[in-house]
């Protein structure tokens, strides 16, 4: 079967590649360094060609409220004319959970608007709702970030290794379409600013992370309910210290 995965030389995708060609697809890995761009639209009718499932794993380059809105409304709009022109039975989609609850952030504006494009075009899909991964750990600090400080919600939120995330992703690729939402976390419910902090320290960062209920996660007021799955979540297997340990693994290598 062939598969297009769109943002498929990034994090997730070149995970999600591997595994969906391990399994003998045909897979096509999309994005601007291969020659195809879901946001101008070119190379995509090439690319989709034959394909029978399509996995829009690619994000926006810019966090700017007015450029994350036109990039996920633009590719939306393409990637839906393309496959329905190709004849696609299946569109998967990586969002985020807790994608409805932070309609005050501009980025997740666009991932609202993502995931309408979505469920109106008419193609059969499943968008898979993530919690946020451990790679990017390292983003949310910075975010909270000034000076020696960094300023963070204590809110529950439920992080994700990118292995288990990419697991996932090509599972629902190969299954049927849900025509819903499914969700996937890690294994473990923890706070926010006490995770950052056991990461930077294991990073030996000397900044100091502050609990603070007021602090913003990326433009939007969260609390213990925001970020985290409902019952029956799909859990990943590889929790923070595994991950830490592969982690630095990897750094020594």
């Amino acid at each position: 079967m062939k598969i297009v995965v769109i943002g498929g030389t990034g994090l997730i995708g070149s995970k999600v590649v591997a595994r969906l060609a391990a399994k003998g697809h045909e897979v096509v890995a999309a994005s601007p360094a291969t020659g195809v761009n879901a946001v101008t639209g070119e190379g995509l009718a090439q690319a989709l060609a034959d394909a029978r499932v399509v996995v829009d794993l690619a994000n926006s380059p810019s966090f700017q409220d007015e450029d994350v809105l036109a990039f996920f409304q633009a590719s939306g709009r393409n990637l839906a004319a393309a496959e329905r022109a190709a004849g696609v039975g299946h569109h998967v989609a990586l969002s985020v959970v807790g994608t409805d609850r932070l309609a005050q952030s501009g980025y997740f504006r666009g991932k609202i608007a993502q995931e309408k494009l979505i469920r109106e075009s008419g193609i059969p899909y499943t968008i898979v709702h993530s919690t946020q991964f451990f790679e990017f750990l390292g983003g949310i600090a910075q975010s909270g970030g000034a000076g020696d400080t960094i300023r963070l919600s204590p809110a529950l939120f439920q992080p994700i290794a990118s292995d288990d995330v990419a697991d996932a992703v090509a599972c629902h690729a190969l299954g049927a379409p849900r025509n819903g939402v499914v969700e996937i976390a890690g294994p473990d419910r923890v706070r926010m600013s006490d995770l950052v902090r056991r990461y930077l320290e294991a990073r030996q960062d000397p900044r100091r992370v502050v609990a603070d209920e007021t602090a913003l996660y990326f433009g939007a007021a969260i609390t213990d309910r925001t970020l985290v799955p409902d019952a029956g979540a799909w859990l990943g297997g590889i929790g923070f210290e595994a991950w830490m340990a592969a982690a630095g693994a990897a750094a020594v290598n």
